[in-house]
């Protein structure tokens, strides 16, 4: 893809700098987001960007709910990308889950509002949304055909950011909801994970027996690039590998690729502990994910890095050596 005008929209974190990495050096990038990065608040500091991926990126600041002068920016965009949200990776106190769901209603409103009001709306807008939205699954696989949606908190916000998603009224944007699946590369989740590695906590967790739906960013571009060329595609995709595995399945991997001999399990009331003292919740590491892309299947696209073993043995060549070092 060139000579494209692409809008990220929560695009300072993990995800973002990898959209612009792979999609800056041949097409316009313009950031919306809270904070106009600096060393400081750059959360991806094991893979930093360097002046040439950001040679054709611009960071314009925005509130994530209000439209103001930022909407300009959405005039004849080939795609605008929405990644806004807070994180949830934290405790769900009453005020954590408000403030989870209305940053991604208001951002998802906001833009919505912003793409009415364009002379020359955007072609394509990709809407973020989340695997998780599928039922805890240890029976069988969840597709956007037969996946079951249940109703804890996590299914709740992808309900509702996806429903004021599709309410917007832009007939001329093309629409597509990507719910994600945990997304790997160097830096982001695959962190704490490392950090588990180190101190020899790299083990099954819980039973080990829930599935790990997971992506390799660089296909996750990829996702994206194809369901923009393929303009008779639209709706909901899984932006999931076609091969999920079990959590003792993904952690005996992860060993086997950083070189680790060993690693501790953590039973489920270990994780519960650490959950509370760390501020998170054992949601993310104890729910059995079991979600795969029948789709963007369907639709021809292939793979780079479907094999968990392949897909990690790129994010340690590409992961810096102050981190790598940690594994020896």
């Amino acid at each position: 893809m060139e000579n494209k005008k692409i809008i990220v929209a929560g695009g300072s974190g993990f995800i973002g700098e990898e959209l612009i990495r792979h999609f800056g050096k041949n097409n316009q990038l313009v950031i919306l987001t809270r904070k106009i990065p600096s060393v400081k608040n750059n959360r991806n500091e094991y893979s930093e960007l360097t002046p040439e991926d950001v040679s054709n990126t611009r960071y314009v600041e925005w509130d994530g709910k209000t439209v103001e002068s930022w909407k300009e920016e959405l005039e004849a965009a080939d795609i605008i990308i929405n990644l806004a949200g807070k994180t949830v990776n934290c405790r769900y106190t009453e005020k954590n889950k408000k403030e989870i769901i209305d940053s991604r209603i208001n951002a998802t409103k906001a833009i919505g509002e912003a793409i009415q009001h364009a002379i020359i709306p955007p072609r394509l807008w990709i809407n973020a949304s989340s695997a998780t939205i599928y039922r805890h699954a240890l029976d069988r696989p969840q597709d956007e055909y037969t996946g079951e949606i249940k109703n804890d908190f996590s299914v709740q916000v992808c309900k509702q950011w996806e429903k004021t998603f599709y309410e917007q009224d832009t007939p001329s944007t093309r629409k597509i909801a990507l719910r994600m699946a945990i997304t790997i590369g160097a830096g982001g989740v695959m962190i704490p994970y490392f950090n588990l590695l180190k101190f020899g906590l790299g083990g099954k967790q819980g039973s080990g027996k829930q599935m790990y739906s997971w992506v390799h960013i660089e296909d996750s571009c990829r996702m994206i690039e194809w369901l923009y060329e393929h303009k008779e595609l639209e709706g909901t995709f899984n932006c999931s590998s076609p091969n999920p595995v079990t959590n003792t399945v993904f952690m005996k991997t992860l060993r086997e690729a950083t070189n680790t001999r060993f690693g501790l399990p953590a039973c489920e009331w270990m994780l519960k502990l650490g959950a509370l003292v760390i501020g998170t919740e054992t949601e993310l590491v104890l729910k059995s994910r079991w979600v795969i892309p029948t789709k963007i299947s369907e639709s021809g696209f292939q793979f780079k890095y479907g094999i968990l073993k392949h897909a990690l043995q790129n994010v340690i060549t590409n992961t810096p050596p102050k981190q790598y070092r940690l594994f020896h």
